[in-house]
């Protein structure tokens, strides 16, 4: 398994670029202007791995699971698939060509119910496994503020 911890993430874009074939010259003079989070993370396959770890410790997560609602969605909705969706949501909301087609957070958790505590204990875990693959500092920033974004979509509203 590749790991981040194992090559930058600029050696791993560059890798990966050149493997696709996505290379291209750049025009002579033209504005150089600043990557994206997408590209600072080195692309889809380093955001695969990510996000293949984060939903494999959120499935095993005794904590989220002690949440009836999670449980069950956990016997529905098959892992691969999950990883799948939630790699081309964060490659999309990193500015990276990937285009979600899934629900909205809102609709994919109302049924959930899924409190506070549930809430910051993903926080936790996915800041876990940024830390466990070297993402920089500004870069896990940048991710946790998307994550962060979605709050009041995701946890339940309390009476």
């Amino acid at each position: 398994m590749v790991t981040l911890a194992r090559c930058s993430i600029r050696g791993f874009l560059a890798a990966a670029a050149i493997t696709a074939g996505a290379v291209a010259p750049r025009a002579l003079g033209a504005q150089q202007s600043a990557p994206s989070l997408y590209d600072r993370l080195g692309g889809v396959y380093p955001i695969a791995v990510v996000v293949d770890e984060f939903i494999s410790r959120l499935l095993a997560n005794d904590v989220l699971n002690a949440n009836p609602a999670i449980a069950g969605a956990r016997q529905r909705v098959p892992a691969p698939g999950l990883k799948y969706q939630v790699t081309a949501m964060v490659c999309q909301a990193t500015g990276g060509p990937c285009v979600y087609k899934g629900r909205n957070m809102k609709q994919a958790h109302a049924h959930l119910n899924i409190t506070e505590r549930e809430w910051q204990e993903m926080v936790r875990v996915f800041r876990g496994v940024l830390d466990q693959f070297n993402v920089p500092a500004r870069e896990q920033q940048e991710l946790v503020a998307i994550v962060e974004s979605t709050k009041s979509d995701i946890v339940a509203p309390r009476p």
